[in-house]
């Protein structure tokens, strides 16, 4: 099954951008919902239940950033901001409290469009399976076909494209991947993402994982990239 037949949910204040975005994805194939402000947006999850949001940073209420938190909360619903500021403390903030992807009014509706189908291919879609159902690094397991990771025997809640960096990362362990190597990993060569945002991802995985006592996940090589860590939970 592709993307079709799913649904986006439209939060934003104004309604002529709801529209624009609405038209676009419905000619995609896409379901769409719509909110006008952050609480309607919370009521719409719950109502609707979508498979992803495009989710304003800037609406009265509740802000979108607060949105994601509270997805966040309870879920790894795909969100994708947008935000009328090219700022970059709000670019990195929105990555770290778990969105999956991020674009700056104005935009390209067909834009929008590209990077939806791109998060929806990686999240709804089933992995290829692998001939051992997942991949085991020390004391890390990565259940590629469930799309889960587990610390020993720990679950470790993580964002679909956090979870595609560390199985990126994990299929070739003694390799160096490069910010750029792993944004054709995840997305697809050609698609429009900063070396900031991948290094946003990792710090927020290593975050995640340095709560259960584990600091060797994810090694950084100077002036290359990232590296699969031993995991097995040394002390940094």
């Amino acid at each position: 099954m592709g993307i079709m037949q799913r649904t986006v949910l439209i939060v934003d204040d104004d309604p002529h951008i709801r529209d624009l975005l609405a038209f676009a994805l419905a000619k995609a194939g896409l379901a769409t919902c719509e909110a006008g402000d952050g609480e309607a947006a919370l009521a719409a999850i719950d109502t609707y239940e979508p498979h992803l949001v495009i989710l304003d940073i800037n609406m009265p209420r509740m802000d979108g950033l607060e949105v994601c938190r509270r997805i966040r909360a309870q879920s790894d619903l795909p969100v994708l901001f947008l935000s009328s500021r090219d700022d970059e403390i709000d670019r990195i903030l929105g990555i770290e409290l778990g969105a999956d992807d991020y674009v700056v009014k104005p935009f390209s509706p067909r834009e929008v469009v590209a990077r939806v189908a791109a998060i929806l291919r990686r999240t709804v879609l089933s992995p290829p399976p692998v001939p051992t159902g997942g991949v085991k690094i020390g004391r890390l397991s990565l259940d590629t076909d469930g799309w889960a990771a587990r610390w020993d025997n720990q679950d470790v809640s993580l964002t679909a494209t956090e979870f595609s960096i560390l199985k990126t990362l994990a299929a070739k362990p003694q390799m160096v991947f490069t910010r750029d190597a792993i944004i054709d990993r995840i997305h697809g060569p050609g698609f429009a993402l900063t070396d900031r945002t991948i290094d946003s991802h990792v710090r927020n995985l290593r975050a995640k994982f340095a709560a259960l006592g584990a600091s060797d996940v994810i090694n950084t090589r100077a002036g290359v990239g990232y590296q699969m860590g031993p995991c097995i939970g040394a002390q940094a």
